[in-house]
């Protein structure tokens, strides 16, 4: 389903969210080369009984990919901005794979601004991370990838898909596996591929993810805290979840058996079962504070 993007303009660049429902507000942010549209049919799901706010990180979807910082402080303190723009206090922040990223150093530099905190296959958790990913920090790559993201050879991938299909020999792919082809095509336009370099390579190096926010989570045992991960993650490993335990032993943790790198697209149904009543203990703890206050 597609939902209406709104636009406004920070520093003279325009940063494009989607702005759906009614009550407590909750932020989805993306993954690397995502958008609001890689959360699916999550977004109008928990519209039902939340303000939903998904946001195109900076370089990415729909929002401006002009040269510019694209850290994760960056990107953290662009989601404050929206915050502060649309008249939100505090909010719940969803992070997928590299959201992840951005919502861990939001609760870092903002902790005020976050209601809780739910990790979705999660960057920052570990240095491991695919190849794929740790390639893309290489020299050189920025000559590679217009190649492989070409519309030549993705229509010849068409064409293979379509012919084994045609010989009763379909290909059969997960809607993870199908999320991370529809958007590494992005990577064909200079702009988004100038941009997701910047991104991908603050954060990844050659040996894995090259920033770790793990030491810093027994200053927020406070927080409420939730990681959804798919067991089958060829991304980022579960690993990652297990050691969050560790150090986040209060945190609700969640694997979805039949789930890869997007757990909310290939188990929607079960993702959306484990993630709505963790939102929705925001209206008791809101209730709670406001009685305090008074």
């Amino acid at each position: 389903m597609k939902h209406t993007l709104h636009a406004v303009a920070f520093h003279g660049d325009a940063l494009r969210y989607v702005d759906i429902g009614e009550g407590d507000p909750i932020i989805l942010v993306h993954g690397l080369l995502g958008s609001h549209a890689s959360w699916g049919e999550q977004i109008s799901w928990l519209a039902e009984d939340f303000r939903v706010i998904a946001v195109d990180l900076y370089g990415c979807g729909a929002s401006d990919k002009n040269p510019g910082d694209y850290t994760l402080s960056a990107h953290a303190a662009s989601i404050r901005d929206l915050m502060d723009h649309l008249g939100i206090d505090r909010a719940a922040v969803v992070g997928h794979s590299y959201g992840g990223g951005v919502c861990m150093q939001m609760l870092y530099l903002f902790p005020e601004r976050v209601e809780r905190l739910a990790l979705v296959s999660s960057g920052g958790l570990g240095p491991e991370v695919s190849l794929l990913l740790r390639a893309a920090s290489l020299p050189g790559s920025e000559l590679v990838l217009p190649v492989l993201a070409s519309p030549l050879l993705r229509g010849l991938a068409g064409t293979a898909a379509r012919v084994a299909a045609m010989l009763g020999r379909p290909i059969s792919a997960s809607p993870s596996t199908l999320e991370i082809w529809r958007t590494f095509g992005t990577v064909a336009d200079r702009d988004a591929r100038r941009a997701f370099l910047r991104i991908t390579r603050g954060v990844i190096g050659p040996l894995g993810q090259t920033i770790c926010a793990v030491k810093h989570f027994p200053d927020y045992q406070h927080i409420p805290a939730m990681v959804i991960w798919g067991r089958h993650d060829n991304m980022i490993p579960i690993l990652h979840a297990e050691q969050n335990r560790e150090v986040m032993p209060h945190a609700e943790a969640v694997i979805l058996e039949d789930a890869g790198h997007f757990p909310h697209l290939d188990e929607p149904v079960a993702f959306h079962a484990a993630i709505q009543p963790f939102l929705a203990a925001m209206a008791g703890a809101s209730g709670a504070r406001a009685q305090i206050a008074s």
